[in-house]
């Protein structure tokens, strides 16, 4: 296949020159805490869906050391090999898939797939703002959905998830330059909620007693939210690192921006919620937000408006990958406003039904989703000698093989399946399962031929 043939995505993509990238610290670190500075990570990490929550099960000592482990396995695991792929291309996740899955089989995977994610993600932010902004002003009764909190209809709830999904959908499309530029500043609000919640719990801590009766399901649990979170993001480093100039840029970029953020926003998010259940042991809600007017009856509803603040510029980046990604795998860039706004009122409809609010469902199918898809990746890196192996030819069947097999073990403990307790980390079991059947079906000769494409060869 000569490049005349080859997919538009392809033949249009050109690599970041080196000259046009910078430090870690000027980039990679600073997008990816953003990321774990955002309430819908921290909020569930000590309950959850399965009852008890990881807190209780495995106590606060036990929960940080946990959180350190998750952050390793997010950092070493999930995001090395895409991120030294992206910095060695200066190529785009959806082109270097294409050694993975194919010319033709990465238009669904990384390509649409990850666009249809970020709908998700999306639903998600506009779910916990809405709720965040009612609570912040008094009106918690409102604060409910039909499938999320409260299980009843709420118009006000759904008016208002409404005008935010909307407001930021439009952001995202037509003035996310401008977003990008406050960008570095969104984080200090959450940094300062965090540090000021904790030490407002701090004193209480010594008066949680977890019963730690299941350290290991406990330990097991935050691994697999942490993971389940963290997926997409891991992938996406092919496109974060894309900006970086060498290797010791990916690796402080992933340590100081991913793997500290983790143990930082999950562990002071820990400290306030055991500070809440020690002065007041009968909260009934494990979460962040509901241990905030606990630990901080004077603040905490002020909190709650500047953490829905907050997540002002994640709500619209998402809104941007939706119409970025599927434009460039469906149409062209006259369709990115409509496939923005199309892909957002899905969001904004799934957030307004409160769906988007069952989070522990939703981080272990995004974890079951892209866990294969790193798995097969590093499969692939390490078959090509540590480097790009470039295009390959049509549909790579050893890529779809590896995450078709690794999806449907990465949701063997989701609720709709449950043929593993909701505990178990399958997000981690379905990167193992993807690099295995990658690595064994390629050597066993299915992978297709390389495409020659001199026009993506990588920066020197």
């Amino acid at each position: 296949m000569m490049n005349q043939t080859l997919p538009a995505y392809l033949k249009n993509a050109r690599p970041n020159p080196l000259e046009n990238r910078a430090p870690w610290y000027l980039n990679t670190a600073q997008s990816y805490a953003g990321i774990f500075l955002w309430i819908a990570f921290f909020d569930q990490l000590a309950g959850t869906a399965t009852g008890e929550g990881a807190l209780k099960m495995l106590g606060l000592g036990g929960s940080l050391i946990a959180l350190i482990v998750a952050g390793g396995m997010a950092f070493l695991a999930f995001y090395l090999v895409p991120g030294l792929l992206g910095m060695q291309t200066g190529l785009p996740l959806y082109i270097v898939g294409t050694s993975t899955f194919g010319t033709i089989g990465g238009y669904f995977l990384p390509g649409i797939f990850m666009g249809l994610l970020q709908i998700g993600w999306f639903s998600v932010g506009t779910y916990y703002a809405a709720i965040l902004i009612l609570e912040g002003i008094g009106l918690e009764e409102h604060a409910v959905s039909l499938f999320g909190q409260g299980q009843q209809f709420s118009p006000l709830f759904v008016a208002v998830a409404v005008i935010w999904g909307v407001a930021f959908a439009l952001v995202g499309a037509y003035g996310i330059k401008y977003v990008a530029r406050v960008a570095t500043f969104f984080p200090i609000i959450p940094i300062i909620m965090l540090l000021l919640s904790a030490r407002l719990a701090a004193p209480y801590t010594g008066q949680f007693e977890a019963p730690i009766s299941d350290p290991v399901p406990g330990f097991l649990l935050l691994i697999q939210l942490v993971i389940g979170f963290f997926a997409t993001a891991g992938a996406a480093g092919v496109d974060f690192c894309s900006n970086n100039r060498n290797s010791h840029d990916v690796v402080w970029g992933g340590i100081l921006g991913i793997w500290v953020p983790i143990v930082f926003a999950g562990g002071l998010a820990m400290i306030t919620v055991a500070g809440a259940l020690g002065k007041s042991p009968n909260m009934s809600a494990l979460t962040y937000s509901a241990a905030l007017p606990v630990v901080a009856p004077q603040l905490g509803q002020i909190m709650k408006i500047l953490f829905a603040i907050g997540s002002v510029a994640p709500a619209c980046f998402c809104s941007f990958i939706i119409g970025n990604s599927l434009s460039t795998m469906l149409g062209s860039e006259r369709t990115r406003v409509p496939l923005t706004l199309g892909g957002a009122t899905i969001g904004i409809v799934l957030a307004a039904l409160g769906v988007a609010g069952n989070l522990a469902a939703f981080f272990g199918l995004i974890g079951a989703s892209f866990g294969p898809v790193v798995g097969a990746m590093i499969a692939d890196y390490l078959l090509s000698g540590c480097k790009w192996a470039g295009p390959r030819k049509g549909i790579n069947f050893a890529g779809y093989a590896a995450w078709l097999v690794g999806f449907l073990v990465g949701i063997q403990n989701h609720p709709w399946v449950g043929g593993l307790p909701g505990w178990d980390m399958t997000a981690v079991y379905s990167l193992v399962v993807g690099f295995v059947v990658y690595l064994v079906l390629a050597k066993l000769g299915f992978q297709p031929p390389v495409v020659e494409t001199p026009h993506l060869a990588s920066p020197k």
